[in-house]
């Protein structure tokens, strides 16, 4: 394949530093593709998705049917040094989300000295009172986080959000990787990326630091086959030798949560939940409740149940709260934060609000609460009448939104039919909190958005991945 027709344009490109000029550390990777002329870009592409095809690694869209994750095979690279960074950036955040979501819900001291304003985290939508006083086991509130990075027109990462609820995409990375080695074998053995298959063993950590019994009380509960991520559910639970249960195969009896099995009831104490709290209205846990959240609550606030990630750490998720996570980092570990926010704007602050509305036809708005690339604007992409109709959201509800600066994310060579184009990328980084360590695995989900110019990269949204390479030199 020949990339002398590549143009990166005006971007930040991770591969090229100027039309036709290669960055020289990254160089290897497109050279191995230039130097095996009988390959084709787009039948290797086409290859790769039919073995993931066949490995089982697909998503459901909401009326649509099943469908593989749309995948490139020119990965993204992360060498050691920007590793290093990135892992120790990483780290810092999710140990100072952790102590923030241990302070609201017991001393608050982070609102009682005005670093938050108390208002903007009881007004948060996963802000759970009913939580206040809870200890989960080792302290540990966010379990499992999805970070997601963006490299901005500098080059530079940025954090855009954090997911402390329910961080889907790792099975992608497994099975990217696997596809890879498949059908590119002496290509992924060449250059020797750090390996990712060991994810579910250090998940299954996780679970055990919290866990008060063994692997028969641990399950992966998901709301069911309809579920968008139900491949990585049951790989999951199957990785870690969990058993996969529904609402449906969940009671309580003897004042414990416990599952139907062949066997009859089997106590459960540990919970990896692959759903939002909505997905516990479905459990039929008896009238003594007013719902299936409520309940789950007393029985981890009475010490019987452990959720990863917690109820009520999606408090942090919120993304007007985002906003202030360098100041938990400042707050709660005395240190300057080693990897940047994008700038942001929140609509609850007159200044910052008048500033927003005079401005939606150059910033990204967002919703709050919302996720997968829903109750967005992308103001310099919309219309008159698309931004007007922001603003009227705006106006009548303005802690519910923020705004930032639009960031042209950082693009990569990707296959477009028989030709390379470039196309705008995100990173999300897969943290896990053990307990007595915070475990970064390698890499993460890389994903990309296929149509030219478009900024969302959700698969929600039409987007792609890629897979990631962490080079140890």
């Amino acid at each position: 394949m020949n990339f002398d027709a590549y143009d990166p344009q005006d971007f930040y490109d991770e591969y090229f530093a100027s039309e036709g000029v290669l960055r020289s550390d990254i160089a290897p990777i497109l050279q191995w593709f230039q130097n095996s002329s009988s390959l084709n870009m787009s039948e290797i592409k086409s290859s790769i998705e039919d073995v993931l095809g066949e490995l089982g690694a697909t998503f459901t869209l909401e009326g649509d049917e099943e469908r593989v994750l749309p995948f490139d095979p020119i990965p993204r690279v992360i060498f050691p040094q920007e590793w290093q960074k990135l892992t120790a950036g990483l780290k810092q955040r999710v140990t100072a989300l952790n102590l923030f979501c241990a302070d609201v819900y017991s001393e608050q001291r982070i609102l009682n000295d005005g670093v938050i304003p108390r208002e903007v985290v009881e007004s948060a939508k996963r802000f759970r009172p009913e939580c206040i006083g809870m200890k989960p086991p080792k302290g540990i509130w966010c379990h499992i986080s999805g970070i997601d990075l963006v490299r901005d027109g500098d080059g530079d990462w940025r954090v855009l959000e954090d997911n402390l609820r329910v961080p889907s995409g790792i099975a992608y990375v497994l099975k990217n990787r696997l596809a890879m080695e498949r059908v590119l074998p002496q290509f992924v053995q060449k250059f020797d990326p750090a390996p990712v298959d060991d994810y579910a063993q250090q998940l299954r950590a996780v679970l055990d630091a919290v866990s008060q019994s063994n692997s028969s009380a641990m399950v992966l509960l998901t709301p069911g086959a309809d579920s968008s991520a139900y491949f990585e559910h049951s790989l999951l639970a199957e990785q870690m030798g969990i058993a996969l249960v529904t609402p449906d195969d969940v009671v309580i009896e003897d004042g414990y949560l416990q599952r139907k099995s062949d066997q009859g009831l089997q106590r459960i104490d540990t919970i990896y939940r692959r759903g939002d709290t909505e997905m516990f209205d479905n459990l039929n846990l008896g009238d003594r409740y007013p719902d299936g959240t409520a309940a789950l609550i007393e029985l981890c606030q009475q010490g019987k149940l452990a959720l990863a990630n917690a109820i009520g750490a999606g408090v942090g998720d919120d993304k007007v709260i985002y906003a202030y996570v360098p100041d938990m980092i400042r707050f709660y570990l005395d240190e300057d934060p080693i990897l940047p926010n994008v700038p942001t704007y929140l609509c609850w602050r007159d200044s910052d609000r008048d500033y927003v509305l005079n401005h939606l036809d150059e910033l990204v708005v967002k919703s709050a609460s919302a996720e997968g690339g829903d109750g967005m604007l992308v103001g310099p992409n919309a219309t008159d009448e698309e931004r007007n109709a922001f603003a009227d959201k705006i106006k009548q509800n303005p802690r519910g939104f923020m705004a930032q600066p639009t960031v042209y994310l950082s693009q990569i060579p990707t296959v477009i039919g028989e030709s390379i184009e470039g196309r705008h990328t995100d990173l999300r980084p897969y943290v896990l909190h053990q307990g007595d360590d915070i475990y970064v695995h390698p890499g993460g989900l890389t994903r990309v958005a296929l149509e030219e110019g478009k900024l969302v990269v959700n698969s929600s949204q039409g987007g792609g991945a890629k897979d990631t390479w962490v080079l140890s030199k």
